[in-house]
């Protein structure tokens, strides 16, 4: 593809010639941006839609035992394609700064519709006895590896291909796509089910949310085929592009990016996936009203990203990380505390809306502020692998220690402990460099 434009040497940006106007320059910032996000949006629409849809195949693949049992079943088998994360962090890290962002892309997007489409024709038990549960253990593994991958490759790729006055604007648009991901997997399993019996959901429509993501999997791969790569050749062959050994030369951008994402996940995660649970078991509000709550809430989340993004771009990525870390601090239990008591379903929305605004002031930035932290030759994986490691194991365990506090009568202490690992991020936030003035992506990093 002819291309008017080249990526600069440090960290990617790219630097529009005298032949290209700045509309130009804007409208293929856009299509890029919309290139890699679009496939982050199938990523995650295909990694929900097993969580949505699980009620309905549970049965399917592990026939014996009560429903319960069924469900905690394919439950495990989401958790195992979550502790992939790092696996594929590692790998597709590896692959975007030895190989290209774009080939990392392309690959990871393609193995996400691999498992989603094995997923939506696997053979159920009845048929194949216990190699189906083995099967769909198997996909699920694919799709975790993919999603761990998809994170650092996409925010690197999307903080590169930003002008550096609008990054954290281009940036939000993963977050963007993820929430969309959610979202769009909500709306696909709530059509089936207006459509749909649930005994012929049970039967066979299941599978169907599992063939919309493979097919626009397949989209996402032909749009991201037509990227122009950000890394520069010369950075891509240095012997120690994606090594692991050089990553840990830059310890203090690992311990940072730990940080954020120690009190950034676990607050991103009991603020959205947990939330719906706690409102019904702990608030005792329906069921139904909850999903509408929870849906609205985060249809205007969503649409936040954009404006906290452009916030960052004005105040610097260090202070909109001190505002998040700030108010997560004092709010966090007073929040939990007030939603625990609430049973009207408006002053729920209010609340858990005043823990997402203040959430938008990281996960606007997420990717962003981690990739500006890390030289090209690592960027990939210092952002995806770092970032995994710390979101398996406090982002993915916050509805698992919720729950634990609640079984042991002191539902109240899993407040205390997310102001505890906020407090973490805090410190994280006071020890960044502001990247205003130094960052890997300007090539002015000096630390």
């Amino acid at each position: 593809m002819q291309t008017s434009a080249q990526p600069h040497s440090a960290g990617g940006e790219y630097i529009a010639t005298d032949a290209v106007t700045d509309r130009e320059d804007r409208n293929r910032r856009i299509k890029a941006i919309v290139g890699a996000s679009s496939g982050n949006l199938v990523e995650w629409y295909d990694f929900y839609a097993y969580a949505f849809t699980s009620i309905y195949f549970a049965a399917a693949f592990f026939p014996s035992g009560d429903r319960t049992s069924q469900l905690m079943a394919t439950a495990g088998i989401f958790a195992v394609g979550f502790f992939m994360r790092p696996l594929g962090g590692w790998l597709f890290g590896y692959i975007a700064d030895r190989h290209g962002r774009k080939n990392s892309m392309v690959i990871s997007v393609l193995l996400m519709c691999a498992g989603s489409l094995m997923i939506a024709v696997l053979p159920t038990y009845a048929t194949i006895g216990a190699a189906a549960p083995a099967l769909l253990l198997v996909a699920r593994l694919a799709q975790g590896l993919s999603v761990g991958g998809e994170y650092g490759t996409a925010a690197t790729y999307m903080s590169e291909v930003a002008d550096r006055d609008n990054r954290g604007f281009y940036s939000s648009f993963q977050y963007v796509t993820l929430i969309g991901g959610q979202l769009l997997a909500l709306l696909v399993l709530g059509a089936l089910q207006l459509i749909l019996s649930p005994d012929e959901l049970r039967a066979w429509g299941w599978r169907i949310p599992f063939v919309i993501g493979a097919v626009t999997a397949v989209v996402a791969m032909y749009l991201r085929r037509s990227l122009q790569e950000t890394a520069s050749t010369d950075d891509m062959n240095r012997k120690e592009a994606g090594s692991l050994l050089e990553l840990l030369k830059h310890r203090r951008s690992v311990l940072i990016v730990l940080g954020f994402t120690m009190g950034g996940s676990l607050y991103f995660y009991t603020f959205t996936t947990y939330m719906q649970k706690f409102l019904v078991n702990t608030a005792h509000m329906a069921a139904g009203t909850v999903s509408v709550v929870m849906t609205a809430v985060l249809v205007i989340y969503m649409l936040l990203q954009p404006v906290f993004g452009a916030i960052s771009d004005r105040i610097g990525r260090k202070n909109n990380m001190l505002l998040f870390t700030g108010l997560a601090l004092v709010g966090s239990v007073p929040l939990l505390t007030l939603l625990g008591q609430t049973t009207n379903p408006y002053a729920a929305f209010g609340l858990v809306m005043v823990g997402l605004v203040i959430a938008s002031f990281y996960t606007s930035i997420s990717g962003v502020v981690k990739a500006e932290l890390f030289p090209s030759t690592v960027r990939a994986l210092g952002v995806g692998f770092t970032y995994a490691v710390g979101n398996a194991m406090f982002g993915g365990t916050a509805e698992y220690v919720a729950l634990w506090f609640k079984s042991v009568g002191n539902e109240g202490a899993f407040g205390w402990y997310v102001t505890a690992l906020i407090a973490v991020a805090l410190v994280a936030s006071l020890l960044m460099p502001d990247t205003r003035r130094n960052s890997h992506l300007d090539g002015t990093a000096n630390w």
